[in-house]
């Protein structure tokens, strides 16, 4: 799942879903397009859209498009028809449009979180990292993208998830040598069977948790992380994001649209919560970053080379990254 200047992401596309959807049988209809697994394909779209329209990249993901395939033509027909409704006085061309739709409030949340953990786990990988596990995978394409022989990776989805996204990696004829682990990470079990596909406990890892923290409830957030701290051994890290508990405009909108979607955002943390909570399951803040701080490291190259497309980091979002202590 991937998702967030203005709102964060996944409460974007409640926003879009909020503008006129219709439920099929669980399955989401928006405009002309039907569409199952909204939340990761949006992610992959934003990334793809990124990709395509600029020569200079917060994040470059040349493999996103392929792995939508014609979703990616879909959703974008469908983003373009949106433009009514979240840019209510807009008068330029529906390209033009949609780019301002997708730069404002879609891609810098997925580009942001996305070339942060990257960056830290190539950091990582230099100091020994021998395994990088996604958590809620989504449509991630970082195993199709790197061949790092000395680095195993393990997806963990739900098994509807994982079987189309492999089907999808079929049908693009790319090559994806992940080790895929069905599952439910709000249920226990899932660290068994990651176990039995392989994983190494006494090996250094890196854990992905992008996105997760805002559909969890805190005490689910801190039950699953008792959980990762079981698997890892000392020196091993985690990196994710999460909504802050500073009230902003951003924030303001984010419960706005969700709640217009039907939905609310299960929760948001100060530093000092957080702080305690890892330390709790046996992890140490080593970095975290406020939304000035990624864009001024993360964004800067990118805005002086488009200054008419001009991002920034999602305010009221944080992004930490934690290692294993004891």
């Amino acid at each position: 799942m991937d998702h967030h200047g203005g709102c964060c992401w996944q409460c974007f596309s409640r926003g879009v879903q909020a503008a006129g959807r219709v439920r099929i049988n669980n399955r989401l209809k928006y405009g002309e397009f039907e569409m199952d697994n909204m939340t990761a394909k949006m992610s992959a779209f934003a990334r793809a859209y990124h990709y395509n329209h600029n020569e200079t990249h917060v994040f470059a993901d040349s493999k996103a498009e392929m792995i939508l395939g014609d979703d990616y033509e879909k959703i974008a027909a469908s983003l373009a028809q949106g433009i009514p409704f979240f840019l209510p006085n807009y008068q330029g061309t529906k390209e033009e449009g949609l780019r301002k739709i997708v730069d404002s409030q879609l891609s810098p949340s997925v580009l942001a979180r996305s070339a942060y953990c990257e960056k830290m786990l190539q950091n990582e990988r230099r100091l020994g990292c021998g395994q990088y596990i996604l958590f809620a995978s989504g449509y991630d394409t970082y195993s199709v993208r790197n061949k790092e022989n000395d680095l195993r990776v393990f997806e963990l989805d739900l098994p509807e998830m994982i079987e189309d996204k492999k089907a999808r990696i079929e049908k693009a004829g790319l090559v994806s040598d992940t080790v895929y682990v069905p599952c439910d990470l709000s249920k226990s079990g899932w660290e068994e069977e990651l176990v039995r596909k392989g994983f190494k406990t006494t090996i250094k890892s890196f854990g992905s948790l992008l996105g997760i923290t805002y559909y969890l409830e805190k005490k689910d957030f801190e039950i699953l992380l008792h959980r990762i701290a079981s698997l890892m051994v000392q020196g091993s890290v985690i990196c994710f994001d999460y909504q802050t508990a500073e009230e902003s405009t951003v924030t303001k909108k984010n419960e706005e649209l969700a709640a217009g979607a039907g939905e609310q955002m299960m929760a948001a943390y100060s530093l000092d919560e957080l702080e305690l909570i890892l330390q709790n399951c046996g992890f140490l803040i080593y970095e975290h970053l406020n939304y000035e701080e990624i864009t001024g490291q993360y964004f800067e190259n990118y805005n002086a080379k488009n200054p008419r497309h001009i991002m920034q980091a999602p305010e009221g979002v944080g992004y930490i990254f934690a290692v294993r202590e004891k």
